[in-house]
């Protein structure tokens, strides 16, 4: 990225931000707090359009009604209003009717009538627990009863109150106040039907509201340059290899420009560039709604790559793996031409494909039994992941559970030292890269130790777990760690080392939630598994236990779904990232272009 300062006269400031809005290139970065009339007024429309487009993006597709466009978004919003007046009145109605129907059907102007003629009459609710006195000058009748309490009608010559809760008077009658009720039901049905009837509308609002945030966008830009006489300026950052259309640009309009390099104090955007194969994971980045910091690492590559390896760990079904290829295949026929959907739909197909290898590796198929599988499916599963022994030909659980575990451990110690690795090589030149370094050094010794804690010294005999070689791997490291700290006059890191040596310990500790998790899926798809062969699949018994299957699986796939946000996602932006230095705090690049324009980069 480079920083630009653009300058060009008032009469020019509209053609200028024209031609730079088509130019899709600058970032703008406001000179002032926008402020204006018109800006406000123009972000009170974008809401109102907003709203509107909510409403009918949550109804089924209709055929278009034909309306004028400045006409439908009112049309709707009059319905919006109408629709909220008969709810409010409908609740009410409601109330009303609850709070009066326990004295059953009675007309409250016959009681105003009494009053008139000196009779006195209230409506009053007497505890059962708590009886009140009545004077004898009063008269009352029982209308009904509850649990707790009874619904009197007291009456007398003179006024009176009871110490009691009383009953205000209605407005109506109960069978008025239902009669009304029905009418105002069948207002919001014809309401709600009415506004049914736009929802074929959806792309002309859409529209509506692309060119109300554009309005939106390009009065902020314009109230946000700063201005200096006759002059108005605007700043923003701006894709270095695109300079040279901005060259053009102001050769032809006359604007005056000045070029600069980013410097440490800039608040630069990140525009990310990836390979073709790297791209689907934006569709994640996009979701989470982070972006690495400018000066940050790109770790796109490594996040795709050990987020689809997390998802086969966490789902661990080759048969749901092939559910989810299936699907994805059909949504990337759906969405042809949808160029918008197509990263989320490779991503979930590369991450299915590894899901269907692993499941195919541990021998996992909706969660039947390994030895239940066809002959060709039973050849593929690999003996170390499966527990097989070599002696028996038996399968072992416990050690299958070990050595997943094992192979856990080892892609979390893979993941944090590239991390390290990744930023020993850009501080090579520093006495920093000695801290990496020693980062590296430590955590393979602490995964050595995790080994020892977790799984055991004799579960998976490797000759570098001796106490000594652990202990001078550790020591090695943070002797490295102690020196960059101190070269750099680091001084608070030296008193945090310790519990940062810790932390690096419960990093690779947490990377064993990959096999919990997966191990968690297995056993809930063993469970429904069970309960429907208990239930047969004989006459009508088949269609429950075929009930049981599609529901229990599905509820699994599901938890498995929250899995892979909970974890999967959490192992790449937290204890990959911690290492790696990055903190996912950046500004995304968002040049100054209409919003449904795509860009060119």
């Amino acid at each position: 990225m480079k920083k630009l300062t653009l300058l060009c006269t008032r009469s020019q400031q509209d053609a200028t931000l024209e031609k730079l809005r088509a130019l899709k290139v600058v970032h703008i970065e406001h000179v002032q707090a926008p402020s204006s009339g018109k800006l406000e007024e123009a972000r009170n429309h974008l809401l109102y359009v907003q709203r509107a487009q909510e409403v009918l993006r949550a109804r089924p597709d209709t055929d278009p009604t034909g309306k004028d466009a400045d006409q439908l978004v009112d049309a709707v919003w009059k319905l919006l209003e109408t629709e909220k007046q008969l709810q409010e009145q409908l609740q009410g109605l409601k109330h009303e009717i609850e709070r009066i129907s326990p004295f059953g059907e009675f007309d409250p102007r016959d009681l105003k009538k009494l009053q008139a003629e000196g009779v006195y009459a209230k409506l009053y609710k007497l505890s059962l627990k708590e009886p009140c006195e009545i004077p004898d000058s009063v008269a009352i009748e029982e209308i009904s009863r509850d649990k707790t309490d009874r619904y009197v009608f007291a009456v007398s010559r003179e006024m009176f109150t009871l110490p009691a809760h009383e009953i205000r008077l209605p407005d109506r009658s109960l069978s008025r106040l239902q009669r009304h009720l029905e009418k105002t039901e069948k207002g919001l049905e014809e309401t709600e039907a009415e506004l049914q009837s736009y929802a074929g509308d959806k792309a002309l609002v859409d529209k509506i509201a692309d060119a109300a945030a554009d309005k939106v966008t390009y009065l902020e830009t314009q109230a946000g340059m700063g201005t200096d006489s006759a002059i108005v300026y605007l700043k923003g950052f701006y894709p270095a290899d695109r300079e040279s259309e901005i060259e053009t640009a102001a050769a032809e309009y006359g604007w005056g420009l000045t070029f600069e390099d980013v410097t440490d104090e800039d608040e630069a955007p990140t525009l990310l560039r990836n390979p073709k194969w790297v791209k689907p994971i934006q569709a994640v980045l996009d979701v989470i709604g982070v972006v690495p910091g400018y000066k940050e690492l790109d770790v796109s590559a490594i996040f795709l790559i050990f987020l689809s390896i997390f998802f086969a760990f966490l789902i661990g079904d080759a048969g749901y793996g092939l559910l989810f290829i299936g699907l994805t295949l059909f949504g990337k026929v759906k969405t042809k031409g949808n160029e918008a959907a197509q990263p989320g739909l490779n991503l979930l197909l590369i991450m299915s494909t590894c899901c269907v290898i692993f499941g195919g590796l541990t021998g996992n198929y909706f969660g039947i039994p390994t030895e239940s599988l066809p002959a060709p499916l039973q050849a593929i599963t690999n003996d170390f992941m499966t527990g097989l022994s070599t002696e028996t030909g038996l399968r072992d659980p416990d050690v299958a559970a070990n050595n997943i575990m094992f192979i856990c451990f080892v892609i979390g110690a893979v993941h944090i030292t590239i991390a390290h690795v990744w930023n020993f090589i850009r501080k090579i030149n520093s006495v920093s890269c000695l801290s990496d370094l020693g980062w590296i050094l430590s955590t393979w010794g602490l995964f050595f130790l995790v080994l020892e804690m977790v799984i055991g010294a004799d579960a998976i005999p490797i000759p570098m777990m001796s106490k000594n070689i652990l202990g001078g791997m550790v020591g090695s490291g943070a002797l490295l760690i102690l020196i960059s700290l101190l070269a750099k006059k680091e001084f608070f890191g030296l008193v945090t080392l310790a519990l940062d040596l810790i932390n690096n310990f419960v990093d690779i500790i947490s990377y064993v939630r990959l096999y919990a998790v997966g191990a968690a899926s297995l056993a809930i798809a063993v469970a429904f598994n069970e309960m429907a062969l208990g239930m047969g699949f004989k006459g009508l018994a088949s269609l429950g236990a075929a009930l049981i299957l599609f529901l229990g699986h599905g509820l699994n796939i599901i938890l498995c779904a929250m899995g892979i946000l909970v974890h999967g996602i959490r192992l790449n932006t937290l204890e990959f990232s911690g290492h790696a230095g990055v903190e996912w705090g950046g500004i995304h690049y968002n040049p100054f272009k209409k919003k449904n324009e795509t860009l060119n980069n």
